[in-house]
């Protein structure tokens, strides 16, 4: 590992060439998978089209469905925001739950599976996949994973009372009906180069951003502009734009089994080795010395990687030179099975706040008001989140 924060990188070669200025050799490279993005940007819009007959798509009668999702790959805090939504709508007194596909996991491609009923874990991470156990340690609720979302949903109404359900990165997932689709863009990264795979970092082309009935613009710095050019911007500007914030929330301690909770600023002024598998840590890292942490070295790991006995030693040993590590929730629930010391391991728990656009953001969820009138996507984050 190399120390003063700068990564040995196991990610994905290809990601390198999604940027926006490339030098001639690089260009070079990303040519090549231009046919091959062509191809793939038809295949989904295709899929698209064939989904959009109401005829084919299920519903979920009786329950609410809000989905949450992106055009992107990665790094766009679906994963919280699904969170944040899910509590918010509990708080209302709203019986919420959250369904997953449960990537990662052995049991996510397969038929429903119960990974919590709101007071116990009932599956492993390797069964259910790193988000998934993340969110059921999180949230009071249950969370079902299914390839089939429908699948899940079903399987919920079996544990008891159920008004709606959150899904958890479904944009692309049509098969399921949903009272509301809201899409996450984050404005700090945009869509990249605005390229689909494997050309560029995007799921689909920008146009399929008009089946969102919202656009959360989500970013880390209070009055981001967004990344996006004007042809992105003129798509989005035509749907409901509401604005939140991602900022750190607390530092979470295994033991025992549980989870404790301390402030996120007591890792001010201390040595921290930062550890993850995302898709993008940069705004990890940005968030620990925004909190004046110390970054002494970083590993970073492939998305959702499944940590072994080896890694375990690895990061241990860089450990060495540091006070703390660090890592993410969705990090954590893969590493608390290997005998750190207590206290020598946290994750940085994430938080989303929307200000004002909160009581809007809960008006659609809840089937109150669907006539929120599109706002300027160009002025960034929430003012006051």
């Amino acid at each position: 590992m190399k120390s003063g924060g700068h990564p040995i990188g196991r990610r994905p070669r290809m990601e390198r060439y999604w940027r926006t200025q490339l030098p001639v050799v690089d260009r070079l490279v990303w040519s090549a998978a231009v046919p091959a993005a062509m191809l793939y940007r038809a295949a989904v819009s295709v899929r698209a089209r064939l989904w959009r007959s109401p005829l084919l798509a299920r519903k979920a009668e009786g329950i609410r469905v809000i989905s949450v999702g992106n055009l992107t790959v990665g790094g766009n805090a679906k994963t919280p925001f699904t969170l944040y939504l899910a509590r918010k709508l509990m708080e209302q007194g709203v019986s919420t739950a959250i369904v997953s596909r449960g990537y990662g996991g052995t049991l996510g491609g397969g038929g429903p599976v119960l990974v919590s009923d709101g007071r116990s874990l009932r599956v492993s991470v390797d069964e259910a996949g790193d988000e998934a156990v993340m969110m059921a340690r999180a949230f009071q609720g249950p969370v079902a994973i299914a390839r089939r979302r429908i699948a899940a949903i079903n399987l919920l109404k079996q544990t008891g009372p159920l008004d709606a359900v959150v899904l958890d990165d479904a944009y692309q997932h049509l098969p399921l009906a949903r009272d509301l689709n809201l899409l996450l863009v984050n404005a700090e990264r945009g869509f990249g180069n605005g390229w689909v795979l494997p050309a560029g970092p995007m799921r689909e082309g920008i146009a399929a951003a008009g089946r969102a009935d919202a656009v959360i613009m989500l970013a880390a710095q209070a009055h981001a502009a967004p990344r996006l050019n004007a042809r992105q911007l003129a798509r989005l500007e035509r749907i409901p734009a509401l604005r939140a914030r991602i900022e750190p929330g607390t530092l979470v301690y295994p033991e025992n089994g549980r989870w404790r909770e301390v402030s996120a600023q007591s890792v001010g002024g201390r040595r921290v080795l930062a550890v993850s598998a995302l898709a993008d840590p940069a705004s990890f890292y940005a968030m620990l010395r925004e909190l004046e942490a110390e970054l002494v070295g970083v590993l970073e790991y492939p998305d959702h990687y499944r940590y072994a006995p080896a890694d375990w030693q690895r990061i241990w040993r860089a450990a060495a030179a540091a006070d703390l590590v660090v890592t993410t929730e969705k990090d954590l629930v893969k590493l608390e099975r290997f005998p750190f010391p207590r206290n020598s391991i946290a994750a940085l728990r994430l938080e989303i706040s929307m200000g004002a656009d909160e009581q809007r953001l809960l008006a659609m969820a809840l089937g109150a008001d669907r006539s929120i009138p599109p706002a300027a996507v160009k002025g960034g984050a929430a003012n006051g989140a």
